[in-house]
């Protein structure tokens, strides 16, 4: 098969985790001549599967040897910018395209992309739902689950793609063009791959580069660092935030109250909702706005409030025993999404904190925590710099080495009426493959305790 005139003759494919798997076979099945290269062993059952799909595996390879000959390079999004291979790739003048931005080119619905710190997925799920709801054929994916570039060999195609996207995935976009994009938040996060916070949110704030004046950017009227990029986008901006405006979402009468330009105001209800905290308040403020922006209708965006189950590992109630509530909010990877998990639960709080640091910080979380947390549990390598923070912030601390030691200490401490909060504030790669398998082990060693 000849590859579409769109597509190069020879591709690189950077790392063979869920992202560059699913590129390295889609561009095989268009005609592609594929390498995918991966600094780790790959299983071999994994890498004669990949070979069976036309791809050429290179495990073991991550030196700018790997470029001989190749037209394009599609780095997964754990490979960081400043990687050799990448570096190279450059200086040679051959072009670098995240996943995303190949999902853009191959796609031919159109795109609406999410990003922030906190509230990604949640949002994307809301807003894809209420699409699907409306009748829409609606691919709901990205940095969530399913790679977006996956919708282009969904058969039949999607009518819509709703994608969460990260910073990572955004370094290398040049012409994604998101008819609806929005931007829910900004504080310091992923600072041990951005050199600064000003790279990351400028990562961040790539996802509107590409609109045009008929595209619609979506941002945070409440958040300062999100409202500042504001008036440099030539999107139409629809903000939301809690005070009313001409245009955009705003809160009402214990509900979201939301006018779209030119049109008039709706109401949503959000007493059947089983998303929980100010934060998701916010969430269904911005997925309100960005799905009828989409193309969803009022009745359908009703419908994904009041039906959407809490995502798994995001405030997830675990157990209860005891008169003890045990809370698995995993996917609280940073300290200001840490500190939104405390504001959310009922105190007092033994909060479990740790894993790998991110250099972000954790001022927000010690905010948080002063007075309503009674005993913060640190664990992994980060541990010490939590109770450095969270002991100079007033917060009782202990250290222990792991999550299952923590969940122990918890026991022994917590107390009817207290809330044992798994929110660590830290990536989970010290101990755990990913955020997802840090909730399971929670979950079970919870389940174990006597």
């Amino acid at each position: 098969m000849t590859p579409s005139p769109a597509l190069p003759r020879r591709a690189l494919v950077l790392g063979l985790a869920r992202t560059g798997e699913a590129v390295a076979r889609v561009l095989a099945r268009r005609g592609v001549a594929v390498t995918a290269a991966d600094r780790k062993a790959v299983d071999a059952a994994r890498a004669a599967a990949l070979a069976a799909a036309g791809v050429v595996v290179r495990a073991g390879a991550d030196d700018p040897a790997v470029l001989a000959g190749m037209d394009l390079v599609v780095p997964s999004p754990g490979v960081p910018a400043d990687a050799p291979v990448l570096t190279a790739a450059v200086a040679r003048g051959i072009p670098v395209w995240s996943e995303i931005e190949l999902a853009f080119r191959l796609l031919s619905c159109p795109i609406v992309a999410i990003t922030g710190t906190n509230g990604k997925s949640t949002t994307t799920s809301l807003v894809g739902l209420a699409l699907a709801r409306s009748g829409r054929r609606t691919f709901t994916g990205g940095n969530l689950g399913t790679p977006l570039v996956a919708a282009a060999a969904a058969e039949p195609p999607p009518e819509i793609a709703v994608a969460e996207v990260s910073s990572f995935q955004l370094e290398w976009v040049t012409r994604f063009r998101p008819r609806v994009a929005a931007l829910l938040n900004l504080t310091p996060n992923h600072l041990d791959r951005h050199p600064t916070f000003a790279a990351y949110r400028d990562a961040k704030a790539r996802v509107f580069a590409a609109q045009t004046p008929d595209d619609a950017a979506v941002l945070n009227r409440d958040d300062a660092e999100t409202w500042r990029l504001a008036s440099g986008l030539r999107a139409r901006v629809v903000p939301f935030g809690a005070a009313p405006a001409e245009t955009g979402a705003w809160l009402a009468d214990g509900g979201v109250a939301v006018r779209l330009p030119g049109g008039g105001e709706e109401r949503y209800d959000l007493g059947r909702t089983r998303l929980r905290g100010r934060h998701n308040v916010e969430n269904v403020m911005a997925a309100a706005t960005v799905a009828r922006l989409a193309g969803a209708t009022p009745a359908a965006v009703q419908e994904a409030i009041d039906g959407l189950e809490p995502l798994p590992h995001r405030l997830e109630l675990v157990a209860e025993r005891a008169g003890v509530r045990w809370i698995d909010d995993s996917k609280a990877t940073n300290a200001g999404a840490a500190a939104r998990s405390v504001e959310a639960v009922a105190g007092p709080v033994i909060l479990l904190a740790g894993g790998l640091d991110k250099a972000g910080g954790y001022d927000p979380l010690v905010a948080r925590a002063r007075g309503k947390v009674r005993l913060a549990v640190a664990f992994g390598t980060a541990r010490e710099a939590i109770a450095t923070a969270l002991t100079g912030g007033g917060v009782p601390v202990e250290t222990v080495a792991t999550l299952g030691e923590a969940v122990r200490r918890a026991a022994d401490e917590a107390a009817p009426g207290d809330t044992v909060l798994l929110a660590p504030a830290c990536a989970s790669f010290d101990q755990f493959t990913d955020y997802a398998a840090r909730g399971r082990a929670f979950r079970a060693a919870v389940e174990a305790l006597p």
